[in-house]
């Protein structure tokens, strides 16, 4: 908020040249403080990028928490219901603000669909229950659930502009993309036929283990293994998804007598989601090759 209003009253250029004087202070600043500061500098950078990227998906948690504690018992409107509109409204704030792009919101709005839909069908199945009442669902399932799908497309996005995504070695899109539709149907065909998450896997570990994800903090650009940025990222997805089943968002059967954190199995299912949700984003950005000189 700071930065526009200072955007607004110096325009464009003023707040482009504050912008790189600002950059020259911490490169000098750092360089006399040694590697040491240069390092906690950009370590702060990370953190301050992360955190902005997560910004859909932490309001949700926040709503989620705070619905839980706060929420008055025999209110007009349902819990979950009031989760619907709160989301859409922060949804609408973030394109309002350009916080996120049409593209973008294209992506997320599909990621949307394709989770609400499994969320129809995994919950007919018994895999998980959305314990309470409310008006805006469909098929048992409040329609509060996309949005929480969408928070994951809304952070990759996020963090694709954020840290400028470039890649080393990336697998080809219509690879990944077979790779995806294969996860996608096999969520749904476990239930009836052998699960084959083993083999996606593999396959997933083939494909993506060769390819470096190379992103810039400050200026320079650091990398580290594609694979395992989605592992850590679905990592950190469960503990969201920890929250979640503590504030009663939805409960698995075997929290039924009581909340206990969801099984670390579930890491399993989260790294081939966030696949999915990769993919469609990718489908957007284009991965662009890290030049050799960088």
């Amino acid at each position: 908020m700071i930065a526009a209003a200072v955007k607004r009253k110096y325009g464009a250029a003023d707040w482009h040249a504050f912008q790189i004087r600002l950059e020259d202070w911490a490169c000098q600043w750092s360089a006399r403080h040694g590697p040491a500061m240069r390092f906690a500098h950009e370590f702060v950078r990370f953190g301050i990028k992360q955190a902005w990227a997560c910004l859909f998906g932490a309001l949700m948690l926040a709503l989620l928490i705070g619905t839980h504690f706060l929420y008055p018992k025999g209110a007009v409107i349902a819990r979950y219901d009031f989760l619907v509109l709160a989301a859409f409204a922060v949804q609408l704030a973030m394109l309002a603000l350009k916080l996120e792009t049409r593209e973008e919101a294209k992506v997320i709005l599909v990621f949307h669909i394709v989770g609400t839909v499994m969320e129809i069908f995994k919950t007919s199945a018994g895999s998980w229950v959305y314990p309470e009442q409310s008006v805006l669902r469909i098929a048992g399932v409040p329609l509060f659930t996309g949005f929480m799908y969408a928070a994951v497309g809304s952070y990759i996005a996020r963090c694709w502009r954020l840290f400028d995504f470039r890649f080393t070695r990336h697998p080809p899109l219509w690879a990944l993309s077979v790779l995806a539709g294969a996860i996608y149907v096999n969520f749904f065909t476990h239930h009836y036929v052998a699960d084959v998450r083993v083999l996606l896997f593999t396959v997933a570990a083939l494909l993506l283990g060769p390819g470096w994800i190379h992103f810039k903090v400050w200026r320079e650009h650091r990398r580290m293994p594609l694979l395992l940025g989605l592992v850590l990222v679905a990592l950190f997805i469960w503990f969201a998804e920890n929250i979640g089943t503590f504030t009663a968002a939805w409960v698995y059967p075997s929290q039924a007598r009581g909340w206990h954190a969801v099984s670390i199995a579930k890491l399993g299912s989260w790294f081939l989601l966030m696949i999915i949700s990769y993919v469609l984003v990718a489908s957007v950005n284009r991965p662009r090759r890290q030049s050799l000189a960088a």
